[in-house]
């Protein structure tokens, strides 16, 4: 009882500062995945490009990526880039997690690409279509519709990713969630608060690509072959 009182006196005191939080964790959330998706995609152009140097390019940004804490490469972008251009915490912080996902997303898209059978390549070459042409008309839409399960588990992960904005002064959830409980001494039943809101945000999200994924019809990628 004693708990679910703390937890109804800290929604009442609280719910606000809360539902305001949710909008800027869900706002920078937004902004990084749409950066994360466009470095996605031209860094799989790059890892299934002829040309090596941007294969290599490719891999020593992934390989950096992934070898490194995303708390690090938050940090060293918001004090290092500050040495040459003034941030704000929020555009930094979004900058950070979209270079950070975009790695992830550019193995995703590669993977999907690679997926689609090369006949499809070979049917659009032999219909006149371009190289460009075919990826942009053939592939890429299949290879697309193919990664959106992989991709709505990554923006998951990167809403989740988004908290460790929090150490850079992002008036996020997690950011709330700190001040509130260093105020009521109640860190227990702030950070389960502060679990549910999250929790919420994830499975409307999941509920929304789910409708995603059925609308497309991902379960049943079409394959376009020439007759």
């Amino acid at each position: 009882m004693v708990f679910l009182q703390n937890i109804s006196g800290i929604l009442s005191e609280h719910g606000i500062a809360f539902l305001k939080a949710s909008w800027m964790t869900i706002s920078i959330t937004a902004v990084s995945l749409l950066i994360a998706t466009i470095i996605g995609i031209v860094f799989a152009g790059f890892k299934i490009s002829s040309i090596k140097l941007l294969n290599r390019i490719a891999d020593f940004y992934i390989g950096i990526i992934r070898g490194t804490p995303l708390i690090v490469q938050i940090m060293f972008l918001y004090y290092g880039i500050a040495n040459f251009v003034m941030l704000d915490s929020f555009t930094a912080g979004a900058l950070a997690l979209g270079i950070h996902t975009g790695a992830y997303i550019a193995e995703i898209f590669r993977g999907a690409v690679q997926s689609i059978d090369k006949g499809q390549m070979e049917a659009a070459r032999s219909l006149g279509m371009s190289y460009s042409l075919s990826m942009r008309r053939i592939i890429f839409p299949q290879a697309f519709k193919r990664s959106i399960p992989s991709l709505a588990n990554q923006f998951i992960i990167g809403l989740k990713d988004s908290s460790l904005v929090a150490y850079i002064a992002v008036t996020d959830l997690y950011n709330t969630a700190l001040s509130v409980q260093g105020e009521n001494y109640m860190p227990f039943e702030t950070y389960f608060v502060v679990g549910l809101y999250y929790l919420v945000i994830v499975i409307i999200f999941t509920k929304f690509s789910n409708m995603i994924e059925k609308k497309l019809d991902v379960s049943k990628p079409k394959e376009v072959r020439a007759a």
